[in-house]
């Protein structure tokens, strides 16, 4: 018996009402259909049919509420609709029974079972219980749908589809990022018609949707609307990040593999891999592709192509690159210094070339490499403000310099808000002052959080929590009721709200610095280095214990910054303290104390700088919500009278965890 005729029997005691049936209801974010939507009675009832199958597993109860909680989340006319998912398998025996206690707080049921002869019976507990729904909109099959994906589920839509227009927000009222894309290709448009070299910086909030915009350029340009790239229009995505880059290319090639299978076709995951490695790269590889084509050792300060190294080809420059080059997080490009004592050792990534006395820094050799294309280029710079990690990450300060200086006859096209003080340290104007080739364009800003789609001024709390300036508390207020972001001192509380909060497919994960030290006691671990291991958190089910969703590992900021999950703990250690009204910044020297960091030189500062930064990419990483963990320390003392453990002072911890306290945040 199929879904139509089971139907039509289960539903023989409502055919006088006014009830609508929706068949394969699409769920564009996920990728996917609902089987059937149930209007009926003022309720929404979502189910998934399982012919002919009599078990029920986990990953079905799951995908089903995934359909019933996206339409909770994104859906307008289902936003304040009590929500129904059931899963019917038909040749179960039996049903679940409604009970008050398995209805969350946002009004989704946790999923519901049902055999083939037990659906009419179950749908009537329900309508029986609730009989008093306000009706649903008569035109809930049009409604706004305005989906939020993660960067991989956009990710994996759009490389299979080359469009992404039906799965990010679309909403007059919101700043979208197709006003961003449109711009950006206009740009690319001119430049090819006009054989220009141009250079577009985007700048946005945490979570606006930056890796988004630079890959559907990337799609966009290499595929025009077609199904098969156009010749010679290649764009390419590339990032520093190693984590973002192998967590991406992992989930798009086991997607693509899986799909091959599903259609029977023979493909090796090596070769999906090998596919998806020509539409995002390493951004050290495609240096590194470029460096073994120079003439070494370099002479008098000037790099130059190396006809023997190098096929000269028309139009093409000995380059050999694309046209357009998107790159994310570029203000974390590598200053001069960094880049020439790496170059020197001889650690690059593909050939351990060692390039002595390297001229220039990341930024300008990056602009030189599409520079050397003879008829046009375009690079798309997609910079975070406040958000560089490492030592010798130079901000974009080197990439305005490279413009000014060396590559003048470049197009520049520029946010306005590059000039703000987390960007150059607010001195883009002053440094493009004298540039004559410089447009300005609001639309190269996202200011609205996609990430946080409860709480679109999240970045605006954590700027402000962290610049200590007073405005947290009452922004706070704007976004508690839909953002719970709630405050504890026990990690063992931590972890249990993350699994109260957490529903179906809904990830979650321990957040914690790279400078935090004392963790071990709480009985955390720390995510180890390698970017297969962040591969592993970020997309193994919920079943492996290498997931996120098993709150064993701790990732860094360098594993999470461009990904993110939808509920976190961020675990504050005694690394940056709030003492006496400002921050100060600790380092742990390994034994048996913390040092403090002092704003004495340029690289302390810089230092100290790097720190609350951290801070700022993980208080930004959760989509839902997010829980504080500031531990008590240890205050016991020895049968002498000394701390038990020096290093975990409750002095260490007690300011920041009131600090945070102050601003609203409630305990738990």
């Amino acid at each position: 018996m199929g879904e139509i005729e089971l139907l039509q029997n289960a539903l023989v005691p409502w055919r006088e009402s006014d009830g609508r049936i929706v068949f394969e209801y699409d769920i564009p974010r996920l990728g996917k259909r609902i089987d059937v939507v149930l209007l009926l009675n003022g309720i929404v009832f979502c189910l998934e049919f399982k012919v002919g199958q009599s078990s029920i597993l986990e990953s079905d109860l799951d995908q089903v509420l995934d359909y019933a909680l996206d339409l909770k989340n994104f859906h307008k006319f289902s936003e304040d609709k009590l929500i129904v998912p059931i899963l019917v398998a038909t040749k179960h025996h039996g049903a679940s029974i409604l009970i008050q206690q398995s209805i969350y707080d946002d009004r989704v049921v946790n999923p519901l079972v049902a055999g083939a002869d037990c659906i009419q019976d179950l749908i009537r507990e329900i309508v029986d219980q609730y009989p008093h729904e306000n009706p649903v909109d008569e035109n809930w099959i049009i409604s706004p749908y305005a989906p939020t994906p993660t960067i991989i589920e956009a990710a994996r839509t759009l490389y299979e589809s080359h469009s992404v227009e039906d799965i990010t927000r679309h909403e007059a009222d919101q700043v979208s990022t197709d006003r961003t894309i449109a711009y950006i290709l206009k740009v690319i448009q001119k430049s090819k018609k006009n054989g220009d070299k141009s250079i577009c910086f985007v700048t946005g909030v945490p979570g606006a949707g930056k890796t988004l915009v630079g890959l559907e350029v990337a799609v966009k340009q290499t595929y025009q609307g077609l199904d098969t790239p156009v010749e010679d229009e290649n764009a390419v995505y590339l990032s520093g990040n190693g984590p973002l880059v192998a967590v991406l290319t992992e989930a798009l090639a086991r997607d693509n593999y899986e799909k091959c299978k599903a259609r029977g076709e023979s493909k090796k995951k090596t070769d999906a891999k090998r596919e998806v490695g020509k539409f995002i790269q390493i951004i050290h590889r495609y240096r590194d592709n470029m460096l073994a084509k120079i003439k070494n050792p370099v002479e008098n300060g000037i790099l130059e192509i190396d006809p023997e190294k190098a096929v000269k080809q028309a139009a093409t420059g000995y380059g050999e690159v694309e046209h357009v080059a998107i790159f994310d997080e570029a203000q974390r490009s590598w200053t001069h210094e960094r880049l020439a004592n790496y170059l020197k050792r001889g650690g690059t990534y593909g050939n351990k070339l060692k390039v002595p006395n390297f001229p220039i820094s990341e930024a300008a050799f990056l602009i030189w490499s599409l520079d050397q294309r003879e008829d046009w280029a375009t690079i798309v710079c997609l910079v975070g403000g406040g958000q560089e990690i490492h030592t010798g990450e130079a901000g974009i300060t080197e990439w305005i310099n490279a413009l000014n200086d060396i590559y003048t006859h470049w197009k520049v096209y520029i946010s306005p808000q590059l000039t703000e003080p987390e960007y150059a340290e607010g001195r883009v104007n002053e440094l493009l002052e004298k540039n004559k080739n410089v447009t300005y364009s609001d639309r190269l800003h996202l200011s609205v959080s996609l990430r946080s789609y409860r709480a679109e001024k999240l970045s605006s709390f954590v700027h402000s929590l962290l610049a200590i300036d007073g405005n947290a508390p009452s922004i706070f207020l704007e976004i508690k009721d839909k953002y719970p972001i709630v405050l504890t001192r026990d990690f063992e509380k931590a972890k249990a709200w993350l699994h109260d909060k957490a529903r179906g497919a809904e990830r979650t994960g321990v957040l914690i610095t790279k400078e935090s030290a004392r963790y071990k006691p709480l009985g955390v671990h720390v995510l180890a280095p390698g970017d297969e291991n962040a591969v592993h958190w970020f997309l193994e089910d919920i079943v492996d214990t290498r997931s996120s969703n098993y709150l064993e590992d701790a990732a860094t900021e360098i594993q999470v910054q461009g990904l993110e999950l939808d509920y976190t703990c961020v675990l504050w250690d005694a690394d940056m303290r709030y003492e006496n009204g400002a921050w100060r910044f600790y380092k742990f020297n390994g034994k048996t104390e913390w040092r403090e960091i002092v704003d004495n030189t340029e690289s302390k500062h810089e230092q100290m700088k790097y720190m609350l930064n951290a801070y700022r990419v993980l208080l930004t990483r959760a989509r839902a919500g997010m829980v504080i963990c500031v531990p008590k320390g240890n205050n016991r003392k020895t049968s002498m009278g000394f701390p038990e453990d020096a290093t975990r002072m409750p002095k260490y911890y007690d300011d920041t965890f009131n600090y945070l306290k102050s601003l609203g945040l409630e305990e738990i």
